[in-house]
């Protein structure tokens, strides 16, 4: 493997493995809020707070500038159909998830959503003809055995909306799949403000039907922190999902869990059980393998 393949997947790892540490933290601020708050609400609350930080964040890199906006090639990078349709579907993913996971147990739509992943390589093996090792496929699914040990899901807690549940997943692996297809002329941060904003514009009109509930000093503030973990777990997302192998990068996502476990000890004082012990061990094997096997003998 050359030293620039193995650089760049180094990068897609580290910046998958820090944008779920900080999913999870908006997470469990989101979390907390959703006990006063309608979930629409919520959301696009945070996405106000997330679409302002990201339109900030594009102007200090240059990307907003009158200057840059000015060129033909600055303005097409806005509206190319690989962002747009990104955005869209990352917009639909959102929604169909959190519709789902209202009515399942979080165990099984996290089952469910960690599958993306295996998605991932598959399309990548089949469309791109990404060389994918026997190998890796088995440290693949060694890890998802993993998200299984951890999450639980319940038998009985598959239905109907399991079915919503495997579409948003779907969506998510068509997302990430079209984040590859862009061009890297196209700054990260503009691809991260078009999926911010598509989301808000899919939020507004739900969160119009769900109802609005008053919002407090508190509320924004915790959402206002949620955001900026939010805004910058995307943007790492994508540049996770645009360097490296795919099929080596997108199952660390999978670190999401051991994250969720570490500040469920933290603040709830949550303890794994022993499956859940087991299901870690497999996770941080699986990976510390296909670390060992991208480096080459």
């Amino acid at each position: 493997m050359s030293s620039l393949t193995d650089a760049a997947n180094r990068k897609g790892i580290m910046a998958m493995c820090l944008a779920m540490a900080l999913f999870i933290a908006n997470d469990a601020l989101v979390k907390y809020v959703s006990a006063s708050l309608p979930a629409a609400q919520l959301i696009f609350v945070r996405g106000l707070f997330a679409t302002s930080l990201l339109l900030a964040a594009a102007w200090f890199m240059g990307a907003l500038r009158p200057g840059a906006l000015a060129r033909t090639d600055a303005r097409r990078q806005l509206t190319q159909r690989p962002v747009l349709v990104r955005a869209a579907l990352d917009a639909l993913a959102t929604m169909a998830y959190l519709t789902s996971l209202f009515h399942l147990p979080i165990g099984n739509a996290s089952a469910i959503n960690m599958a993306s992943p295996m998605f991932i390589a598959l399309y990548s093996a089949i469309a791109w003809r990404e060389q994918i090792s026997v190998s890796r496929w088995l440290a693949m699914a060694g890890g998802f055995a993993g998200v299984l040990l951890i999450v639980q899901p319940a038998a009985d807690g598959f239905n109907s909306w399991s079915l919503l549940c495997l579409f948003a997943t779907l969506l998510h692996t068509a997302r990430d799949l079209v984040t590859r297809t862009i061009a890297l002329a196209v700054p990260s941060i503009l691809i991260t403000l078009t999926t911010s904003i598509a989301v808000l514009l899919l939020t507004g009109p739900w969160s119009l039907l769900q109802g609005w509930a008053p919002v407090g000093g508190r509320q924004l503030a915790l959402l206002a922190g949620a955001s900026v973990f939010l805004s910058s777990a995307y943007y790492l997302v994508i540049i996770g999902m645009r360097s490296g192998d795919l099929s080596l990068v997108a199952p660390f996502r999978y670190t999401a869990l051991i994250y969720a476990l570490l500040l469920g000890w933290l603040v709830w004082g949550d303890v794994p059980n022993a499956l859940s012990w087991s299901g870690i061990v497999l996770m941080v094997a699986s990976g510390l393998f296909m670390l060992r096997k991208a480096r080459g003998p």
